[in-house]
């Protein structure tokens, strides 16, 4: 679909989706954004990030995976196909997995500065596992090509990440 046809069928001037959104590529951002990037979102986001207890805080990164997931599977599949041919889609994609990369770093330092990640796992690989936990990748091979639920998916993904970065709290006597 041209940008033109985009403008007829929003009823606005090509102009006008120019300005607000650049590019083709703008305009799939922005509903990216939209599908994902809610208040639920926020809040959930928010409660991870006030969690004090380093497991409650990777816990709760699970349902954050989930909610992003759930939104947006098919258009990442979408845009994963597309982005054969479009190579500014394929682009995209990389960005998009690049900013999740970074904003993960601060849930990978508040492990380290608890004393609680894995004995032997520095921080870049811990960084790297909850990359690749919490990646669409698992997501879309669990749920959507084993049939997992969404909810088996996330109870899963909370304890594998416990699991694979969290040293045991120990139990006081």
């Amino acid at each position: 679909m041209t940008i033109e046809g985009i403008a007829q069928r929003a009823e606005v001037s090509a102009q006008s989706v120019y300005a607000l959104f650049k590019s083709k590529t703008g305009i799939l951002i922005e509903l990216l954004d939209q599908s994902t990037f809610d208040t639920e979102y926020d809040d959930a986001v928010r409660r991870a990030l006030s969690a004090t207890d380093p497991e409650t805080r990777l816990r709760l990164a699970a349902p954050i995976a989930r909610q992003i997931h759930d939104a947006q599977s098919a258009t990442f599949d979408l845009l994963r196909g597309a982005g054969v041919v479009a190579p500014e889609l394929a682009k995209l994609e990389q960005q998009r997995e690049g900013l999740r990369y970074e904003r993960q770093e601060r849930m990978i330092i508040s492990l380290r500065d608890a004393g609680r990640l894995q004995p032997g796992l520095d921080q870049a690989a811990a960084r790297d596992i909850f990359w690749m936990l919490t990646g669409r990748d698992v997501y879309r091979m669990l749920v959507r090509e084993r049939s997992w639920s969404s909810q088996k998916y996330q109870d899963w993904l909370a304890d594998s990440l416990v699991h694979s970065l969290l040293t045991p709290q120990r139990r006081r006597t």
